[in-house]
């Protein structure tokens, strides 16, 4: 017989190759079908939902959206991100790693980082820093 901690759980989510997008229309229908996932495979009770995004250099981008900002969770192992996002949304960088960004620079930042993603997961339970709100889907 074998234990729990010898056949740990599979996780829930397992990471999708990411497939590079080019304009803002694909990142609309990137968006449209995310939100379809959201819906159909996340409980209404979950908090913490959202993506993560590794990236092929290293590290992994945590978002969030809700009903009026994007948030990001960016990992110290990512943090060489920061000056991609700046340039993809107008944002200054955060004290600490979680960005909060209007929700109208979603798109942006998207197709930003669109060329540095390896693979993209579903996330539920994730802090999002002090700032976790519940996703608007």
């Amino acid at each position: 017989m074998t234990s729990p901690a010898e056949n740990p759980p599979q996780p829930r989510f397992r990471p999708r190759p990411w497939d590079h997008l080019e304009t803002p229309q694909d990142v609309e229908l990137w968006i449209d079908e995310h939100n379809r996932a959201l819906q159909e495979l996340v409980k209404p009770q979950e908090t913490g939902v959202g993506i993560c995004f590794t990236l092929a250099e290293g590290g992994n981008v945590y978002m969030q959206t809700t009903g009026d900002a994007v948030i990001l969770d960016v990992e110290p192992e990512a943090d060489w991100i920061a000056p991609l996002i700046t340039a993809a949304t107008g944002a200054e960088p955060p004290r600490g790693q979680v960005w909060v960004l209007p929700d109208d620079r979603l798109v942006q930042l998207i197709l930003g980082l669109s060329m540095l993603v390896q693979s993209t997961t579903l996330v539920v339970g994730h802090p999002f820093g002090a700032r976790a709100r519940r996703p608007a889907y």
